[in-house]
């Protein structure tokens, strides 16, 4: 007889995989954050100290606490023995280091977000702009306000996914842009 679809086998399938949706989801919201921070969070949520968990791994407590500062990049060896020790799923941590580099690399050759004249922003301090959480506001902003030529530049800089999922269903003026609505901004 199988005893591999036992009705426990497949309660402890179904949360498994609820695990794993939910370490996902929370995982995609850390997109762009170092994993130092990340892995901080997580020992805080599970009451559990800093430097007793550096020394069970084992690794010195001063780099450990330089990685959760973000001071330093979390290697290959020492993310599996965190991600084995907090029961993450294997390769998450690398992902989110990954993920740093990225917006780090993003950050130092493009600038802090799209090269978008200041005007367009008349109403608010765009050196304090989060371009990838307002993603929305920049977008729409653009194709209310902006010009063909920095439409692409918006195109280039979130992908045209993310800005037909913004304007899908959107009615447009004749320019191409979205039809100015005072309501739509909040």
């Amino acid at each position: 007889m199988d005893m591999s679809n036992t009705p426990q086998d497949s309660i402890l399938k179904y949360k498994q995989i609820c695990l794993h949706l939910n370490m996902t989801a929370e995982f995609e919201s850390y997109k762009g954050i170092h994993p130092g921070k990340v892995i901080a969070r997580l020992l805080d949520k599970r009451n559990i100290s800093q430097r007793p968990f550096a020394l069970a791994l084992p690794e010195h407590p001063q780099t450990f606490n330089a990685i959760l500062k973000g001071k330093r990049s979390l290697n290959t060896p020492l993310s599996l023995k965190i991600e084995k020790a907090l029961d993450l799923e294997e390769g998450s941590l690398m992902t989110l280091q990954v993920h740093y580099d990225i917006k780090q690399e993003r950050l130092r050759t493009q600038g802090p977000g799209p090269n978008l004249p200041k005007v367009l922003f008349w109403d608010v301090d765009i050196t304090k702009i989060d371009w990838e959480k307002s993603y929305k506001f920049v977008i729409k902003r653009i194709y209310e306000r902006g010009d063909k030529n920095e439409q692409e530049i918006v195109n280039r800089y979130y992908g045209t996914d993310k800005v037909n999922e913004v304007i899908a269903g959107r009615p447009l003026t004749e320019t191409g842009n979205l039809v100015f609505m005072p309501h739509a901004l909040r």
